[in-house]
């Protein structure tokens, strides 16, 4: 999977120390828009840039400039994406709008976003019709548990981990509990593909 992302999950990710997890779950590519980077994280993520421009340099992160979009002729595509969404949202979710216009430009159908606001980019992504498929930094923890890349000790470890850095006031359980209606609640009564006993393992670590 290929994801971009959003501000505030680069700095809660990063400032816990867990920012790896990115790069476990999206191995196909991660990517930010420039002004997330140049702009948005020197507003907001002081504390983590040094360690963001580390993996930018590296490779691990890839930067879209402008001039990347021209050279790739998809600018005028992103423009028009821009353009639309900041109609949907407010002008305090423009570090998404960005997010969202890069993922749909380059068909990466994946943003990370820790902005879940009522109205916000990530709600309404759950209501449209869209190919975007927006994850929160717990869905990333919960997908990656269910592929067998951590242990739910872990899961539930790095969760608090970023939690507590970041000041969220998110409980586990709760997210947890919107992962399993959003994702594998059954109308029709059928098992989860992943199993009863895997979630019974991380309910009672929550």
């Amino acid at each position: 999977m290929r994801a971009s992302l959003d501000t505030n999950v680069i700095i809660h990710l990063y400032r816990a120390g867990i920012q790896n997890i990115l790069f476990d779950l999206f191995d196909e590519g991660v990517f930010i828009y420039e002004q997330i980077r140049k702009v948005e994280l020197d507003h907001h993520g002081k504390d983590v840039l040094e360690k963001v421009d580390a993996d930018i340099i590296s490779g691990r992160i890839e930067i879209y400039s402008d001039q990347k979009l021209k050279e790739q002729a998809v600018y005028k595509i992103f423009e028009n994406n821009v353009r639309e969404n900041r109609y949907l949202y407010g002008t305090g979710d423009l570090g998404e709008v960005y997010a969202i216009s890069l993922a749909q430009t380059l068909g990466a159908y994946s943003i990370v976003t820790d902005d879940t606001k009522q109205g916000g980019p990530y709600m309404s992504l759950l209501q449209f019709e869209d190919d975007i498929m927006p994850f929160t930094f717990a869905d990333v923890l919960i997908l990656r548990y269910l592929m067998g890349i951590s242990d739910e000790n872990q899961t539930v470890k790095d969760f608090d981990a970023v939690n507590t850095a970041s000041e969220l006031n998110w409980t586990f359980r709760s997210q947890l509990s919107k992962f399993i209606r959003r994702f594998l609640k059954n109308p029709i009564g059928k098992r989860t593909p992943y199993g009863f006993g895997n979630w019974q393992k991380i309910m009672i670590l929550s």
